[in-house]
């Protein structure tokens, strides 16, 4: 058996009634969700897994700001055209770079434009989709402690920086968006040190439990940050009327495995099909111990709020609303209710108002070649507007919190 945090649940939770029964009908459905050895030892061990290249460049560097200045000065040359071995840095950095220029053996670039495209197609409904389901998360304290200790995501800032995540979603996730010259692989390296620099900070912190969690931001979480890129807009986004196949969700599980490579993700086996992420998940779903406490529901507090108009609008009033709906629609009304989110009333059936409208649109995109195309230039455009509407035109920094909030 392999090393696991105490809270990691799954080995005795698989044998419960809830998971028997599920299981059961699962399999009389033709898929036995229960994961191999080989992966569900995999999962457990990848919470003690953080990024030692990160790493070691924010502990060699004179402090946080001085490292991401480094990385800053790289990537700016590599978008100019210079190799690595030209570069001026240090040999932390070098190393860490080097690890996010190697071309993987499982890399299918093509295969990396097709999910970027297919997770491109569900416009900005994915950002607050993605939001919603994330509020599942806080209830464990591995993901919700380094949010809360860090001060990301909790009180005013949150707005500012959910809509940071969202500009990274849109970067990494543009034509050509992961190429070295691009917007998004700077971002995929800048947010890669922000949590490395997180990780340093909260090494050896009194609240922070690593025989419980595992080591800060570590490689299950990340795992599973991943599947809510992939599998999960793949399946949940079709109740608003989309229509991905079964090859573009593998697509997009390759291509958010190529964004995982470039920020130090690391895990083996990495779901490469629709039935192996089904079984990631199906260990999610029985692992937590669901011990974030108020941490975790102050997280989901300051979401839920974190679009609440600034001023008196029909806009603002509107998009608040439906920012509401999506998270009544995705999140299950128990973990909500713990979470000490209120209810959304008619709001959670606003997001399903357009679906024959999308569906009606899915269905002519994916016959109509030059229709498809269309679609998809608007849809670009109508992300980066959602956004600019949103920061007023300020550019995400994607850098660590100042200091720990306590």
């Amino acid at each position: 058996m392999s090393e696991r945090p105490a809270d990691f649940r799954y080995r005795e939770r698989e044998r419960g009634r809830t998971a028997r029964w599920l299981r059961r009908a699962s399999r009389a459905l033709g898929f036995d969700p229960a994961p191999s050895e080989v992966l569900l030892s995999a999962f457990e061990e990848a919470y003690f897994l953080g990024d030692p290249l990160a790493e070691a460049v924010v502990r060699a560097a004179r402090s946080p700001h001085a490292a991401r200045a480094e990385l800053d000065r790289a990537l700016a040359a590599l978008a100019g055209g210079a190799g690595l071995d030209a570069l001026a840095i240090g040999p932390e950095l070098r190393a860490m770079l080097a690890d996010a220029l190697e071309a993987p053996p499982w890399l299918d670039p093509d295969a990396v434009e097709r999910g970027a495209r297919a997770f491109r197609r569900f416009g900005s409904a994915v950002f607050r989709f993605a939001g919603s389901i994330t509020l599942a998360g806080y209830l464990e304290a591995s993901v919700a402690k380094p949010l809360a200790l860090s001060g990301a995501y909790v009180g005013a800032g949150t707005r500012a920086r959910f809509l940071e995540t969202v500009s990274f979603w849109i970067e990494v996730s543009e034509p050509g968006g992961l190429d070295v010259t691009a917007p998004g692989f700077a971002a995929a390296l800048r947010v890669r040190l922000l949590h490395a620099t997180v990780r340093v900070r909260l090494d050896g912190h009194s609240e922070w439990q690593t025989e419980r969690w595992g080591v800060p931001i570590n490689t299950g979480d990340a795992l599973l940050t991943l599947m809510g890129g992939s599998l999960a807009p793949g399946l949940g986004m079709r109740v608003l009327g989309f229509r991905p196949s079964r090859a573009d969700i593998e697509a997009m599980l390759h291509f958010w495995r190529r964004v995982g490579q470039l920020m130090g993700i690391r895990f083996s086996p990495y779901p490469e099909t629709v039935e192996d992420a089904l079984r990631v998940a199906w260990i999610a779903l029985f692992k937590g111990s669901q011990g974030a406490g108020e941490d975790g529901r102050a997280l989901c507090r300051s979401y839920d709020e974190a679009f609440a108009p600034e001023e008196t609008s029909l806009r603002g009033w509107l998009e608040h609303g439906l920012h509401r709906g999506m998270t009544a629609l995705f999140l299950p009304r128990p973990i909500a209710r713990a979470q000490g989110l209120p209810p959304a009333g008619l709001w959670a059936l606003v997001p399903l108002l357009p679906f024959p409208l999308v569906f009606g649109m899915e269905s002519l995109r994916r016959r109509v070649p030059a229709l498809d195309a269309l679609a998809d230039e608007l849809t670009r455009r109508e992300r980066r507007a959602w956004l600019a509407r949103h920061t007023k035109g300020r550019a995400a920094a994607f850098r660590a919190p100042a200091g720990l909030r306590r």
